[in-house]
């Protein structure tokens, strides 16, 4: 198998384009980036991933599967935040128009000149041109890509030590900054375009979302969604109720979703169209084991845990995910249960468990509201690439959907036996509270009776120091005083507990497993250069067994029919190669292909109805008896 550090990545290229697993969108006008067309060896690829994914996760789980809307209203990812915050910042070469990702071209630049510092500094020690050259391609093969970014000039000039050292202090916190400090770190270091050397514009903030309007008026605003999951949380209700209010449980939806990239590029790695894959997994927030917890506990899984990174560090460590729990190292069962079950399915599907980590988010990566995050990312010859999210989301997406609409995202659970909590009360006085707020009195209520535990103390300590609190209804900010309301701790008898479930997301870009499970599997015959074998597990193979005629003869067509007819029918995946090519070109063609096992007909067939099994790895080959073959490739 090829390695990830010495890697053909055009040879590759060369061969999914020939065999039509994926294309450019629209090439024969040119194509748009960042839009790509599956054929049909990607269509089946992509369909045995997808359909392995069921199995190991929804009828394994038990999930409830979703297909929501993919049309989204402006109204709904306005409340999830992606109106406000699914943004990047982008800048444009002033003299070609030319636009970058305002990050990605800081990172571009920075690492040139980092390079070309180490490059003056081993010429200065006496290095040859090609030691030096060498050392290069070496560190470039170890840098984390998991952004494509355009790559800078390489000019080799020694920098200042205080220089390089502010360079590699912005690099480690690059994905930390908003516009403004990337606008003053552009005009302090002088960053310019990789390419042109051009002058480039102040950071702006692009919203990633394809934003349209839904009919014909055109006054409702709506987007492309760019994931699935908004439309699971929007359905809880319905869902725990198909549950039988029974908890835990998930839900799962697999569908196409849609981020408007500024600077598209890495083939299927940052694209404008892709499938996801998404479980929301909705758990008791004062109870996160899972009970399925003790079969993954002895799963090892290589970790990158974010106080190494916060250290300067990449080093990773082969732990259990029991172990990993238990030190806290992974908040919770739940979330390590899935992880250990996101590497069991990407091993499944044949990602190499060298190149496969998890990588814990650091603070300044997770949103607010998130408790923990952890990525599984895959290496590639672009370096680390995120494949696999999965976070702890707390309960933030059904709370703001459900303080928006009014409507209760809750779990209702009867008590085994009361118990006395405090909480904190509100106590209106109608005399005053309805000639006050009028026709708003009712709005101004529900928001009273619905604030959180943080909102109420910090309305009593309004109200206590100066007799006068606000709050906010529909965007309006009312204020209210004694007079209208009272709010003071008390004690309550609960018979039933009321609670809005956490969240644990685990979220696939089956796009970006596909190009990684692409290089995995592809290597070349050391016999010959030209022969490029895809080693795809026969789970996930676009085609299971080819059958192949040794010639055009016409007395090997009945045969071709019956026995193709019979492995449809067992549910083996069949192509038929009767071309005109030789018997080893047609081996070679759909070894290329990443067909594991071929059939082939010839005229003792014709005779005893034997037939050559070859094992597209191997190439070893047996022969036997139709049937038995038949036996064999059910079994494996």
């Amino acid at each position: 198998m090829s390695s990830a550090e010495n890697f053909d990545r055009a040879a590759l290229e060369q061969l999914v384009t020939k065999r039509f697993f994926y294309a450019p969108s629209f090439q024969i006008y040119g194509g748009v980036a960042g839009l790509y067309d599956y054929g049909p060896t990607g269509c089946a690829l992509l369909n045995n991933i997808i359909s392995v994914w069921r199995n190991h996760f929804v009828l394994e789980e038990e999930m409830l599967e979703v297909d929501t809307s993919i049309m989204t209203t402006h109204d709904v990812l306005k409340t999830s935040g992606h109106v406000d915050k699914f943004a990047d910042y982008m800048c444009k070469d002033l003299k070609n128009g030319e636009i970058f990702r305002a990050d990605h071209v800081v990172e571009a630049v920075l690492e040139a000149r980092l390079q070309g510092d180490k490059e003056a500094r081993a010429a200065k020690a006496g290095k040859t041109p090609e030691q030096i050259a060498a050392e290069a391609a070496e560190d470039a093969s170890k840098v984390d890509k998991k952004k494509k970014k355009k790559k800078g000039v390489v000019v080799a000039v020694e920098l200042a030590d205080d220089v390089r050292k502010a360079y590699e202090e912005t690099l480690a916190q690059i994905d930390n900054y908003n516009g403004e400090e990337l606008a003053a770190i552009m005009k302090k270091f002088d960053i310019r375009s990789p390419e042109s050397g051009n002058e480039l514009s102040e950071p702006k903030e692009f919203n990633l979302m394809f934003e349209s309007s839904i009919g014909p008026t055109g006054h409702l605003k709506g987007y492309l969604r760019p994931e699935t999951a908004q439309g699971q949380f929007l359905n809880f209700k319905k869902l725990l109720e198909f549950n039988n209010d029974k908890m835990p449980f998930a839900s799962a939806q697999v569908g196409r979703s849609f981020r408007n990239e500024i600077s598209p590029r890495s083939g299927l790695l940052r694209v404008r169209e892709f499938t996801m894959a998404e479980i929301e997994h909705y758990v008791d927030p004062e109870n996160k084991q899972h009970p399925k917890f003790v079969d993954v506990k002895d799963v090892v899984l290589t970790l990158l845990p974010k106080d190494v990174q916060l250290g300067g560090k990449t080093e990773t460590v082969d732990m259990t995910i029991g172990e990993a729990v238990e030190k806290k190292i992974v908040d919770n069962e739940t979330l390590g249960y899935f992880m250990a079950r996101i590497y069991l399915f990407l091993e499944k599907i044949g990602i190499k468990r060298d190149r496969l980590r998890f990588r814990q988010h650091m603070d300044n990566e997770m949103a607010h509201y998130a408790c923990d995050c952890w990525d599984a990312e895959i290496k590639t010859s672009y370096g680390w690439i995120e494949c696999v999210g999965c976070a702890d989301r707390s309960a933030y997406d059904l709370t703001v959907h459900s303080k928006r609409t009014g409507e209760k995202l809750v779990v209702r659970e009867q008590l085994p036996e009361p118990r006395t909590v405090e909480l904190w009360q509100v106590e209106i006085n109608k005399k005053t509270f309805g000639p006050k707020f009028k026709k708003d009195a009712k709005a101004v209520e529900e928001t009273l009776n619905s604030l959180s535990e943080d909102k109420y103390a910090q309305l009593a300590k309004e109200l206590e120091t100066a007799g006068v609190g606000s709050i906010e209804v529909n965007g309006q900010t009312f204020e209210v005083t004694k007079d209208h309301i009272t709010v003071k701790r008390g004690t309550v008898t609960e018979h039933v507990r009321e609670y809005t479930p956490n969240v644990i997301e685990p979220s696939f870009g089956i796009g970006r497993i596909l190009y990684a499970l692409l290089e995995h599997s592809w290597w070349v015959r050391e016999d010959d250069e030209a022969r490029n074998v895809l080693s795809f597990p026969p789970i996930v193979a676009p085609f299971k067994c080819c059958v192949l005629p040794l010639s055009g003869n016409a007395v090997f067509e009945p045969f071709v029919r019956k026995f193709s007819r019979e492995l449809r029918q067992a549910g083996i995946s069949t192509r038929t190669d009767d071309s005109k090519a030789s018997i080893g070109r047609r081996y070679a063609r759909n070894d290329e292909l990443g067909i594991p096992y071929a059939i082939t007909i010839d005229f003792d067939t014709v005779k005893d109805n034997t037939v050559t099994l070859r094992e597209r790895d191997s190439t070893k080959q047996i022969r036997d008896t139709f049937e038995n073959i038949l036996k064999i490739l059910r079994d494996a």
